[in-house]
């Protein structure tokens, strides 16, 4: 596999897919960051979402759509010693690059997330967040949705991930515990409550752990795709968004 020249700190990555909405503001929080690149991979949007990441200061690709296959092309294209995967919806702290660096510098580290938040008021919320720290910190199972970053060349000597229909982040992440230990760092990244909001907290949260569940028991991630695309709205595109 071909690799960029790696010109700078960290790439940041945002598979995307008819993010209009949100992925202006997401790029240009990102973008006047030191030794940080921006690259968009987009799975053929139907609304102004390329423009839109063009205009706030993105590299824009384009790729089949599938969350695996749109970030395994941005790091392809990536020029990043790191590589860092974002979710268009959720965004990262202030300080966030050196605490990266310095996380991946330590023994046994192979790569790491930040700690989970949601950007919405009330307890479940609250006790939602703990939960997925709890799980992050003591199992050593972050999910996407946090910011997973780790060097670009582990993440090629990993095969990237694959390019399956969900759950492409807990794979990676079930296949790098393996090698060491992911670091959760101190500051959260914040998520949007979008998901909870438009189908509901409990119900949500159950479908959730219900595929999770699935996967564990290897229940096969075309089959749970199936059956979480027939129990919602058929309004996103991929698990957990």
């Amino acid at each position: 596999m071909l690799t960029a020249r790696k010109t700078c700190d960290i790439s940041i990555v945002i598979p995307t897919l008819n993010e209009a909405r949100r992925i202006g503001q997401t790029v240009a929080e990102l973008v006047d960051q030191p030794g940080v690149e921006v690259i968009v991979a987009d799975g053929d949007s139907q609304d102004q979402t390329v423009s839109l990441a063009a205009q706030a200061g993105a590299r824009v690709i384009t790729t089949p759509v599938g969350r695996g296959s749109q970030q395994n092309a941005g790091a392809q294209a990536a020029q990043g010693r790191i590589l860092l995967f974002l979710h268009a919806d959720t965004r990262l702290p202030e300080g966030f690059a050196p605490q990266i660096l310095a996380a991946l510098r330590e023994r046994g580290i192979v790569a790491g997330a930040f700690r989970f938040a949601v950007d919405a008021t009330g307890w479940r919320f609250r006790l939602l967040e703990q939960c997925a720290n709890w799980r992050a910190s003591w199992l050593g199972l972050p999910y996407g949705d946090q910011g997973l970053f780790l060097t670009a060349d582990r993440f090629q000597a990993m095969g990237g991930f694959r390019e399956i229909p969900l759950l492409e982040d807990l794979d990676l992440v079930l296949r790098l515990r393996k090698n060491g230990r992911l670091a959760l760092l101190a500051i959260p990244a914040r998520t949007s409550a979008r998901r909870w909001q438009r189908l509901g907290f409990m119900r949500t949260t159950m479908m959730n752990q219900l595929i999770l569940l699935g996967f564990f028991f290897g229940i096969s991630p075309d089959r749970l795709a199936r059956w979480y695309g027939r129990s919602r709205e058929n309004n996103g595109w991929f698990f957990g968004k």
